[in-house]
């Protein structure tokens, strides 16, 4: 391993560096040492380490023939990979992922859905254990998946482990391949694009062995969006909604020819949920990276590009000539549900003109827009210090342009801070606007909006908890971190006095499993 760490590094050297070091000059050597380097990892790719977190064929194939191991794995992993994420990073690590694991448990998102791939695995397991199979026993409750994605991904993910609902749900590790990676950053596992050589994934395994688990709150989110028969406003199309919202259209149940319409969207996130020009400008860059994938390749430019569409789309100067305009108080009233259980209006400065409910301490790339509040202003406005990530509630931040999300940049800069909550409803303005650009774990779109007496509702509710795997380098905290004798917070959803039949109907699953997908057929729910 010393070798082999040696190797690595003078192959780094550049040509003037490795000239100046050695009389036999870059060129003599540099074949010499790819030839050790090649035939070392050759021979690391049979190293006994890796049997830790080898999974056999046959855990994901059934009927297939039952294989022998020499050992049981101590820590089995499962990998899912965005290969379009990282410009080419993804593709470099899968291959990677499947010269050191069997290729039986690395998976490209872009061919294997992860709810099939779990639902398959899952169920195979269960037969497996009924049958008496050991190996198949420890696996399931050993299991960890790995993640590699931008923010979106490992959210899609989330929600997929989620609506399983298994008894013993397997922890996520994450691997930072987005351009903000605020998921990674707040669990410990760095916001910078990792190497893809087989010396650093084996080191990223042997973190995924030894990280610690962590509970985080899941958030459930409902928009429903009810608008007259014929009118101009139609939903937003499947292929441009992000993976962890799904859209459906109903016909009310009361009369089948009403001429009201519904149309809801469902799903979850973890991190944050935003609404104004910060979702903008994300959207901008998605679109841009979608039309041009050649142009996104390098972690650095991804974040010029950004800050090049945060100027071009208004979010630096709009507010100096219209100080008015784009604003969240003129979009959309809203309402929070705070421990009295009784809803009540947030009051909105006119001046904010992004708005985000945010669950961990990473925002944009590693920003913590709370901040920590004196001890004056906690009491002020009641808020719960420190904010954790399991302890039930949203921390609600407004942003009036770019200027002030760069006072984040400064060691006590924060946002404005608005409200601490278990429920957050956005109830929209009729006609303030023909559409809202909204981002959810890094994932932006576009929503259309009826123009008409169209009524627009987004809610946001607790919705139990998930398992994260955090290192030691974790900045999230949770109630386990204050006090480790105290259990973790369930809050209630039916705490509402203004509960909603449909609402809760809705609430029960994320909508990432295959059975809550959008199907195509706009008339079945």
């Amino acid at each position: 391993m010393v070798m082999r760490r040696l190797f690595s590094k003078q192959l780094a050297m550049n040509h003037r560096q490795f000239d100046s070091f050695t009389s036999f000059g870059y060129d003599l050597i540099y074949p010499v040492l790819s030839m050790l380097q090649i035939s070392m990892e050759n021979n690391f790719d049979r190293n006994n380490v890796l049997k830790e977190f080898y999974i056999p064929t046959y855990i994901f194939v059934p009927d297939s023939p039952v294989e022998q191991v020499s050992q049981i794995p101590t820590c089995p992993v499962i990998v899912f990979i965005n290969t379009k994420s990282g410009g080419q990073l993804g593709r470099d690590l899968i291959v990677t992922y499947r010269k050191l694991l069997n290729h039986a448990q690395v998976f490209d998102l872009l061919e294997e859905a992860p709810d099939k791939v779990l639902h398959k695995l899952y169920s195979n397991l269960e037969r497996l254990k009924l049958g008496g199979d050991t190996l198949a026993s420890e696996i399931y409750s050993r299991l960890r998946l790995i993640v590699a994605g931008g923010d979106g991904t490992a959210g899609w993910l989330l929600g997929v482990v989620s609506d399983l609902k298994l008894v013993h749900p397997p922890p996520v590790a994450t691997v930072p391949l987005g351009t903000g990676n605020n998921l990674p950053y707040s669990f410990g596992w760095g916001k910078r694009n990792p190497g893809t050589d087989q010396c650093s994934v084996v080191s990223y395994l042997q973190l995924v062995r030894e990280a610690r688990e962590m509970n985080i709150d899941s958030w459930h989110i409902v928009m429903r969006m009810e608008s007259s028969k014929g009118s101009s406003c139609d939903p937003i199309a499947p292929p441009d909604l992000p993976h962890s919202l799904h859209a459906f259209r109903r016909v009310p149940k009361t009369d089948p020819q009403d001429t009201e319409y519904s149309y809801t969207f469902r799903g979850g996130f973890w991190n944050y949920f935003s609404m104004g020009m910060d979702a903008q400008v994300s959207y901008a860059f998605h679109s841009e990276r979608k039309v041009h994938p050649e142009k996104f390749k390098n972690q650095l430019s991804n974040q010029k590009t950004y800050m090049k569409f945060a100027c071009t789309q208004g979010w630096f100067c709009t507010s100096l000539f219209h100080p008015m305009s784009r604003n969240i108080a003129c979009l959309a009233k809203v309402k929070i549900l705070k421990k009295s259980g009784k809803w009540e209006t947030l009051e909105i400065p006119q001046s904010i003109r992004s708005i985000v409910c945010l669950n961990l301490p990473s925002f944009s790339g590693g920003l913590n827009p709370w901040g920590t509040p004196s001890k004056r202003k906690q009491r002020k406005r009641d808020l719960v210090m420190p904010p954790l990530v399991d302890d039930g509630l949203l921390e609600i931040v407004g942003f009036k342009d770019a200027w002030h999300g760069l006072v984040l940049l400064s060691p006590k800069g924060h946002g404005t801070r608005l409200a601490q909550a278990h429920r957050v409803r956005f109830e929209f303005l009729r006609g303030a606007a023909d559409h809202a650009y909204m981002r959810m774990d890094g994932e932006p779109w576009k929503q259309p909006l009826p123009t008409d007496d169209g009524k627009v509702v987004v809610e946001i509710s607790h919705a139990g908890q998930v398992k994260m795997l955090a290192t030691k380098d974790c900045i999230a905290k949770g109630i386990h971190d204050l006090c480790p004798a105290i259990s973790t917070v369930h809050p209630e959803s039916s705490s509402s006095d203004d509960t909603d039949d449909d609402f809760e109907e809705e609430r029960r699953n994320f909508g990432a499993a295959l059975s809550f997908r959008y199907t195509g057929d706009v008339n079945k729910q």
